[in-house]
């Protein structure tokens, strides 16, 4: 073998493996094998910590990001008051501050091993101020992070007087996805109306599609089923995403069972925002309160690729977040109750493989031939990274290192215990009978 330009040993690998080397030339794996020994310009001891692909955000709003209290704070922690409030913002935003706080987030994003975002951009003002702005962070921050855009339509692209419009010049500055909120229309059939014509809009273009629906605690709402069929009676299959639909969280079972089953047969994403789900839904119940999230345990069981978003992190509808898919996994994972260790591994994947693969990013995972973009996280496997929300101890991006940070190690001053401890798993062998 040549002189590689990175080799990493000792790795332990998502899908269980140990002892793993992985060989980088050329910003691209070129091996994965355990015991690999090759004269390389970087070697790295991972000494069993678990080595990741990239973290991936298949939901966030960057047009919105780091601007929480401007101009005020969402009093009732609604979504309806987070539009009105974000309504008041946007004649105040300028492409400098917009452009500031997105690159912001994305510097803290690539701190956290998180080297790709969908972010969906407001359309709905003629102006079309956000779009151009996100599209002159996504040319800045390609070198180290994959920035999808959404035109997003967050006030109705019918109800906005010029919505379409705007959303299709959006589209020909040279946004992604197309995006669209059926649920925030004047009424259900205006809804169902929006979905065929940006689902058509979509299949014209050869886009696909990412769409915030049924983001209500209404049992009644029915978008995501008319998404289904339009996705299925464009043969776009596996091309559409519905994002939040947190109505399934209060629909029956019955009907449930056949709305999955529709899903499944479209092939539909579906992207869950575990910590802005709960946190905005069932603000209108006394007890017992709803929690919002859609039903992810049922979903991924039905064939569906499910992902987990960030959503939102200190903006008119979220005063926290950090940029850190293992908070949301984490968060998830309680939420859903998916407590045994396969369905703990499948949070780990809802916000690595599975996102990936809804963005449609083939070059991301540890394989050969694919993109060297990894994280090696101070953790022996997929569950103990999500128990710890795991320090990321190093991020690479094609093969080049991008972010490192110290192990997190605690000094200790107890008599008669060990000097220093991390909240690593202890041997429990060493304590059967």
């Amino acid at each position: 073998m040549p002189m590689l330009d990175l080799l990493i040993t000792h790795a332990s690998l998502p899908d269980g493996r140990t002892d793993m080397s992985v060989a980088v030339q050329n910003g691209r794996i070129v091996d994965v094998a355990a015991g690999l020994a090759a004269p390389a310009t970087q070697t790295v001891d991972a000494q069993g910590q678990l080595l990741s692909p990239p973290f991936v955000d298949a939901h966030f709003h960057l047009d919105a990001t780091l601007s929480y209290g401007l101009p005020r704070i969402n009093a009732s922690g609604t979504l309806l008051e987070g539009i009105a409030l974000w309504g008041e913002l946007k004649p105040q935003l300028t492409a400098d501050a917009l452009i500031d706080r997105a690159l912001a987030y994305c510097d803290w994003a690539v701190a956290n091993g998180l080297l790709a975002i969908r972010s969906h951009i407001d359309t709905s003002d003629p102006s079309l101020l956000p779009v151009q702005a996100l599209l002159e962070v996504k040319r800045r921050v390609a070198p180290y992070l994959d920035l999808q855009l959404v035109a997003f339509p967050q006030d109705g692209v019918l109800r906005t007087p010029g919505g379409l419009d705007n959303l299709r010049r959006a589209l020909d500055l040279g946004v992604d996805v197309v995006g669209g909120i059926p649920h925030f229309e004047r009424t259900m059939a205006q809804g169902a109306d929006s979905v065929r014509l940006l689902c058509e809009l979509a299949a014209e273009r050869g886009l696909p599609v990412d769409m915030h629906c049924d983001e209500s605690d209404d049992p009644h709402s029915r978008h995501v089923e008319t998404l289904a069929f339009e996705t299925q009676r464009l043969g776009m299959h596996g091309r559409v995403t519905g994002s939040h639909l947190t109505s399934m969280h209060s629909m029956d079972n019955y009907y449930v069972s056949k709305l999955i089953a529709l899903m499944a047969e479209a092939r539909l994403n579906v992207v869950a925002n575990p910590l802005i789900n709960i946190t905005l839904q069932g603000r209108h119940d006394s007890y017992p309160k709803r929690r919002g999230m859609t039903r992810v345990p049922e979903l991924m069981a039905a064939g569906l690729t499910v992902a987990f978003g960030q959503d939102c992190t200190m903006d008119p509808w979220y005063s926290l977040g950090s940029g850190d898919m293992l908070d949301v996994a984490h968060m998830g994972l309680h939420v859903a109750q998916m407590t045994s260790p396969q369905a703990m591994r499948q949070c780990f994947d809802a916000v690595t493989a599975y996102p990936a693969r809804i963005l449609g990013l083939d070059h991301f995972g540890l394989a050969p031939g694919r993109e060297a973009s990894f994280v090696l996280l101070q953790a022996r496997d997929p569950v103990e990274a999500l128990r710890l929300r795991a320090t990321r101890l190093k991020v690479w991006r094609r093969g080049a290192l991008v972010a490192e940070t110290p192990p997190a190690t605690t000094r200790l001053h107890l008599n008669g215990r060990p000097a220093s401890t991390a909240k690593t798993a202890i041997d429990i062998e060493k304590y059967r009978l």
